[in-house]
C-alpha cells in the first residue's frame, strides 16, 4: 500500500505522467484491483496511444480476466503502434503474447 500511496502522491503535482500512471496501475494488479489497474492503462492508452509499454500489461490483464476479444484487440493495436514506432522489442513481446493466446 506504501508504494501506491508514494505514486499518488506524485501524481497530485503531475497527473498526466504515463510512467507513474504506468507504474500505479501495475502496482494495482499486485493488490488485486484489476478494475483500478483496467482503468489506469486505459486512460493511458486513450490519452497517449503511443504509449506502448502498456498494451502488453492491459492485454495480459485482460486475458487473466478471460476477457479475450478485448486483449486480443489491445494485443493487435499495440503490435500496430510498435511497428509505426519501429520498436521492435515492444513489437516482437506483443506479438508472442498474442500468438500464445490464438494458437
Amino acid at each position: 500500500m506504501q508504494r501506491i500511496e508514494t505514486i499518488k502522491e506524485f501524481l497530485k503535482s503531475n497527473p498526466n505522467d504515463n510512467f507513474l500512471r504506468h507504474a500505479l496501475a501495475l502496482e494495482y494488479i499486485k493488490t488485486s484491483d484489476d478494475e483500478g489497474a483496467r482503468k489506469l492503462f486505459e486512460a493511458i492508452l486513450h490519452e497517449s496511444p503511443d504509449y506502448v509499454g502498456s498494451y502488453y500489461h492491459l492485454a495480459k490483464l485482460l486475458e487473466r480476466l478471460k476477457d479475450i476479444e478485448a486483449a486480443i484487440k489491445w494485443y493487435e493495436q499495440g503490435m500496430e503502434v510498435a511497428k509505426k514506432l519501429k520498436d521492435n522489442h515492444a513489437y516482437n513481446e506483443l506479438q508472442m503474447a498474442y500468438e500464445d493466446l490464438i494458437y
